[in-house]
């Protein structure tokens, strides 16, 4: 079956369009803003790829290369991810008003990218507990987390959801980059990740150019110092809970806590190694004059189209 990909940009993105977001930044030779402004090259647009993924296909219980862990470990970041999608939505409707046009226009982009997300992560952890796995303990998780950013500063879940996207964008430059990470994998799960780990590359510096401009009155240093603890302590947390429930996904399987947890660390840290892959990549947002796109893995966008592409039905 045909996949339908929207590939025109949004309305008012057009590529090669002059940008208001970033005037008031000096621009360098090779077309980014210098540090402390937007660093997202000119020309980038979103895209908004609706894609709804084979709903009838018989995903396996361990749908990873018949691997528990491996498994364990995606359906943990999937069953997180719905509420937190909704949280980064919700925390980009305080800031829409008060933007300019075009940061405007792909903060609308972004929104739908980020509920067609959310869409097509229900449906796969609905997948996961028709296999009889409890994911709903994570999501309430995820509930009881979110609900401690209410009645905070709106920067404050703004330098959150920079902190959450920045780690789900190095996670999606791994998968993209080193195609090892899926290799094995059931292909439409396997798809899933893949597509939703070219959106997150792709609108990886939105949310920073929206800090950016709600931030513009502030100091450099406020703003690496709120930026870089809430990173610090935000991804410690998420990555902790993230392990924990893949750990408590283990048992379910019927695998001892030790072991679980011994066999975990050596999935995320040792083979593959995704984390110690990645770790200096995270830990570039906590730089000053830190931006997302001043590591330009553009080239990785080209590569969301599915070698199992029937697997993937036409949008509705």
């Amino acid at each position: 079956m045909a996949i339908r990909d929207s590939l025109d940009p949004e309305p008012g993105l057009e590529r090669g369009r002059p940008s208001d977001k970033r005037a008031d930044g000096a621009r360098g030779d090779d077309g980014f803003l210098i540090a402390g402004r937007s660093a997202t090259p000119e020309e980038h647009a979103l895209i908004v790829r609706d894609q709804r993924f084979d709903r009838s296909h018989k995903t396996p219980r361990w749908w990873h290369s018949n691997d528990p862990v491996a498994t364990a470990w995606y359906n943990s970041v999937s069953a997180s991810l719905p509420r937190g999608e909704a949280f980064f939505i919700d925390t980009l409707k305080a800031f829409r008003d008060d933007l300019p046009p075009r940061l405007a226009a792909e903060v609308k982009a972004f929104t739908r990218q980020e509920i067609n997300h959310t869409r097509e992560h229900v449906a796969f952890n609905r997948l996961v507990q028709d296999h009889g796995y409890d994911v709903e303990s994570i999501d309430r998780g995820i509930h009881e987390m979110l609900a401690l950013t209410e009645g905070r500063p709106p920067e404050f879940n703004l330098a959150i959801t920079i902190a959450l996207e920045h780690f789900a964008a190095i996670i999606s430059r791994q998968l993209l980059a080193h195609p090892e990470y899926l290799a094995g994998a059931d292909p439409v799960a396997a798809d899933v990740w893949r597509w939703h780990a070219t959106e997150e590359i792709e609108h990886k510096g939105l949310v920073y150019d929206v800090w950016l401009h709600a931030t513009r009155d502030w100091s450099a240093w406020k703003r690496w110092q709120v930026r870089s603890l809430i990173a610090l302590l935000i991804t410690r947390k998420y990555f902790g809970n993230r392990v924990r429930d893949a750990i408590g996904l283990l048992m379910q399987d019927g695998f001892e806590r030790r072991s679980a947890k011994r066999r975990l660390r050596a999935f995320l840290w040792w083979k593959p190694g995704m984390m110690r892959r990645m770790f200096v990549e995270w830990a570039a947002i906590l730089k000053p004059g830190f931006h997302p796109w001043q590591h330009d893995d553009r080239a990785l966008l080209g590569l969301h189209a599915s070698a199992y592409c029937d697997a993937v039905m036409p949008a509705e």
